[in-house]
Formats: C-alpha cells, structure tokens, sequence
C-alpha cells in the first residue's frame, strides 16, 4: 500500500516523532511505501522514506496548523494514497493516532468563555471535530484509554472507531546490563556518592511535564534531605525560567540541565527516584521505561500510565488535585521510605509480565486493515 503519514513537525526526541517512526518504519519493512508530509523535519531521514515539507504560511501556530491540514488533505486526495494516517488532528485523514487529549475538554472546563471567543480554539476545535464528528470516518488509535469518554462526550464519536492499543516501550530502552556497575558508572561521572539522592526527570517540554513543580519539591525538602539531594533534568526545554526559579529557591547547586541524551536508560538505572509531576500527559511512556528499569516513581496521578505505577506498587502518585505541599511531603517521604526496595523490584516484575511493548505492531495491524477496507470501498 501507499501510506501518506502526517505531523506538524518531527524532532528525534519527541515522544509522538519516535512512535511515528517506529510505526511507519514497520509498515515500511511489512511492504508499504512511505510518503510523509510534516511543516518541519529536524535530524535524519529514515532510509527509504518520501519526506515532503508542506510550506504553511501564517502568524500563529494554529493558523500554521490550519494551512497545513488543508494543503496536504488536497495533497493526498490528488495523489490516491491508500491510507492517510495522521499523528496530529487534521481533517481528510483515515486513521488518528490519538496522541493529545481532548482539547474540547480542557478548553471547556479551564479556557473560559472569552478563550471560546478567540481564532485559537475556534482553529484547534475545528480540526478536532474533523476527526472525531459522528459524521467523520476517520479510526482513532487510542493510547490513553481515559480520554475516550471525553471524546465521547463531547463529540458523540461513535465507539466502534476506537481502537485502544498497548503501550510501546522500544525495547533497546530497557536495560540488559550489569545495573551496578551501570549505576555505580553513571554516579561517579556525576560526581554523585552513592548515598546522595539522585532524582531524574525525563522529557521535552518542561513546563508541562512540571519542572517548576519539582524544583519547588526539592526547595521544600527537609533542610538534611535538601542537602543530600541533586535533580538532573534530561529533555529539550527553555532552561532559563527554571534556572531563575532555582536560583530564587537558592537550590541551584542541587538543579542541573543535562541537554538532549541518547543515554536515557543508563540514568534511569543510575537514579533513585524518577519524578514526573505532569500538569497534562496523555500517556507518560518514561513512567514505563523506568518502572523497567528499577526506577521508583513519583507521578500525578492525571498521567494517563499512572495506573501502572499504582497496579505494580512501583512509587508513590501524587492525588488531583495537586498541592505542592502534598508533593514535597511524598518527595521526603520517598527518599526515606524503607519500601524503595520493594518499589524497585515491583516494576521489573509487573512489565516482564504486561504487554508494554506492541503499540507500533497493533498499530500496524489496523493502518493495514483499514487500508484495505477502503480500497474495498473506493
């Protein structure tokens, strides 16, 4: 078949970007042709696919956002692709991969009604209901199971074009390795000894992911806690902000920015606690990676892989709704709690005994199925 896969940008470390990949990459090795069409490519070109950067012109993001999603639903009707499959919400696709929640919610229950006035949600509402109108087609791959309900509710989508997938944590993230000797490697180029708390945060975007947040956690340690405490931050974000909350905490000695790492797993083994106190995350895959690893976890409880943490007593979730007092009484309470051993060997157990790893196959299956069901009907 010849699949057109649509994103606004690609970047190599973005969550959504490497499911893409992985997903087009197994269609491309099952046999398809791979088209893709995106406003922004950063980084390598995997080998063998037709990357087209659509120019789309606008002031904002939302009306860039606009202009792309009708030039290329023009492009892919002109061309007869088999299937198109789309990785943000656009109209003329066949397939969503559902990686935002619900924007329709979120601007209902926090945007107020002069937001509801404004071209931003009137574009991203419209592009929503696109795919997710009862008089749309389009098959929606669903990666976190608790926005179906809102999507229901505020578009009526009918049920039978949802499809809930697994997780898919790559496999090369999850260590096979000596993990002491990794541990005892990552510490010692850190400079870090072995009884200093090591605390670790994983991903781009950091205000969603609630650096501020954890920033004020360590500010708010007990003062013995504080000083046996360090927090490493690995993504791709503006640092400054936070380095200017920091300073103004007087914590910044115990705050450091590691950049974009291809590394990941090897500080997930070297940490003692991972933090994610997210104000939105859709699914929260590092959660899984490092439940995997070993790794202890702290996470709002709105993450939507926080129900692993809390089936596989892996760490601690921090309730809805947040109180920053409620965090950095967990945060302490982790670092002394004699169950970390328990909490470390939890995770291993419950994802060597769950299906965290076949999202980009099932994936696969359905572009497949619905590929071919159209072309039955075309």
């Amino acid at each position: 078949m010849k699949i057109a896969f649509c994103l606004f940008n690609y970047f190599p470390y973005g969550g959504l970007q490497r499911d893409f990949v992985r997903i087009a990459r197994l269609c491309q090795d099952r046999g398809h042709s791979i088209h893709v069409f995106t406003m922004h490519w950063e980084g390598e070109k995997p080998a063998g696919f037709a990357v087209e950067t659509v120019h789309a012109p606008g002031f904002t993001n939302h009306r860039r956002s606009m202009v792309f999603s009708e030039k290329v639903s023009e492009y892919t009707k002109k061309d007869s692709f088999d299937v198109v499959v789309g990785f943000n919400k656009m109209k003329g696709l066949d397939i969503y991969y559902a990686a935002d929640p619900c924007f329709q919610a979120r601007a209902v229950s926090g945007g107020g009604q002069l937001y509801r006035l404004g071209n931003r949600y009137r574009i991203y509402q419209e592009l929503e209901e696109a795919v997710f109108s009862p008089s749309s087609s389009t098959h929606i791959l669903l990666i976190s199971h608790a926005e179906r309900e809102k999507f229901i509710r505020h578009y009526h989508t009918p049920e039978a074009r949802f499809h809930n997938l697994p997780p898919g944590i790559s496999r090369d993230r999850i260590p096979a390795w000596d993990t002491e000797t990794v541990r005892r490697n990552v510490r010692s180029e850190l400079g870090v000894s072995d009884d200093t708390s090591l605390l670790l945060m994983v991903g781009s975007g950091f205000r969603t992911k609630g650096l501020d947040r954890s920033i004020r956690a360590i500010a708010g340690l007990p003062h013995t806690l504080r000083e046996n405490a360090r927090l490493y931050i690995i993504g791709h974000g503006k640092a400054g902000p936070f380095k200017r909350l920091a300073k103004r905490l007087k914590v910044s000695r115990h705050v450091y920015f590691m950049g974009v790492r291809d590394d990941v797993p090897r500080f997930l083994t070297g940490a003692d606690i991972l933090l994610h106190p997210a104000y939105s995350e859709n699914t929260g895959t590092v959660l899984l990676e490092a439940m995997a690893s070993g790794l202890p976890v702290l996470a709002t409880d709105i993450c939507g892989y926080a129900f692993h943490v809390r089936d596989a007593e892996a760490g601690l979730l921090i309730p809805t709704p947040f109180q920053q007092k409620t965090y950095n009484e967990l945060l302490a309470d982790m670092i002394k709690s004699p169950e970390r051993q328990r909490w470390k060997e939890n995770g291993p157990d419950y994802t060597s005994r769950t299906d965290i790893y076949s999202l980009p196959e099932k994936a696969a299956d359905i572009i497949e199925s619905v590929g071919k069901e159209k072309g039955k009907n075309d």
